[in-house]
């Protein structure tokens, strides 16, 4: 069962590709920097963290091998990406009504999978649809976009993995819209690559750092699954969860720096409790990811603003 999360970043920044790596599927962890050797990283899995604005010390590394690992719901993120790229909407703007088809409608209900109620015929904007991926992490509405975008779930992948290979990444491998199968493998490195580029889109933004959406027809709020959205400065990114991929998270917070200038920290922890339930799996990557998310503001809390 895929589960996701949403979580906000921002802008440029000198990044941890694993470009030393000998070749795809047998790396090895890459050294952290001096300063972040004392970090509480995940014991488990694979990490990867940066702080925008400090300089070479903002780079603080990756730990884990960088071995590529199913993804589950994190796949969401490029599917938001290329979407937004073949059609792009400014902050206000809902873009064209999509029209819900019999396959969307069919796949609302599962006991397998992360689903949103929608109707065939339904006409929800695009802006709507991405909310309804993000947020909740709608696998049939993920794919649903992809029909709307490339005409086929296959089309979409390839336009997928060509974005992935124009953005450095080496080491992922895209096969569905969703994140459901877990022949979509990626490394924390590279997904700190695309949480970059993403998060540079208002709209992304925006959305990963709603709390909560409402779903056309049904009654209520439904809320956003990053539970650590809102505490210790996170606005955003994005989860995901299943037997094999374990627990995922991609996060971005906001910390104060020595100076007391806000920075943006963006991570991605990968690989947690794999083998176990999905929830116990996510749990652990919140754990894990707010432990560290507190290390690195207090380590930054003690450093000099860097140049730009």
């Amino acid at each position: 069962m895929a589960l996701i999360i949403v979580v906000v970043l921002g802008i440029a920044f000198r990044l941890t590709s694993g470009d030393g790596d000998s070749r795809a599927g047998q790396t090895t962890a890459r050294t952290v920097s001096s300063a972040a050797g004392t970090l509480p990283w995940p014991r488990e899995g694979q990490t990867s963290v940066l702080v925008e604005g400090v300089g070479d010390r903002g780079d603080l590394g990756t730990k884990g091998a960088q071995k590529p690992v199913p993804i589950a719901s994190l796949t969401k993120v490029m599917t938001a990406y290329v979407i937004l790229r073949d059609h792009p909407l400014r902050m206000g703007e809902t873009g064209p009504d999509i029209t819900v088809d019999q396959q969307a409608d069919d796949e609302s209900v599962s006991g397998v999978e992360s689903s949103v109620p929608v109707r065939q015929g339904q006409r929800l904007s695009e802006r709507r649809l991405l909310e309804l991926m993000l947020i909740p992490s709608g696998n049939n509405i993920a794919r649903l976009l992809a029909r709307w975008d490339a005409g086929s779930q296959e089309a979409f992948a390839t336009k997928m993995n060509h974005a992935a290979h124009a953005l450095g990444m080496r080491h992922t491998t895209y096969t569905s819209a969703s994140g459901l199968e877990s022949t979509t493998t990626s490394t924390s490195a590279d997904q700190l690559k695309l949480a970059r580029q993403a998060m540079r889109d208002e709209v992304i933004r925006s959305i990963v750092a709603m709390p909560s959406t409402t779903v056309p027809g049904t009654s209520g709020r439904t809320s956003n699954t990053n539970a650590l959205l809102g505490t210790s400065g996170v606005i955003g990114l994005k989860t995901g969860s299943s037997t094999p991929a374990g627990g995922n998270l991609m996060w971005a917070a906001t910390a104060p720096d020595g100076s007391g200038h806000d920075r943006l920290v963006l991570g991605v922890v990968l690989h947690q409790h794999a083998g176990t339930s999905p929830q116990q799996g996510l749990q652990a990557a919140f754990a894990n990811s707010a432990t560290l998310i507190e290390g690195v503001r207090q380590w930054l809390a003690q450093t000099e603003p860097g140049t730009r």
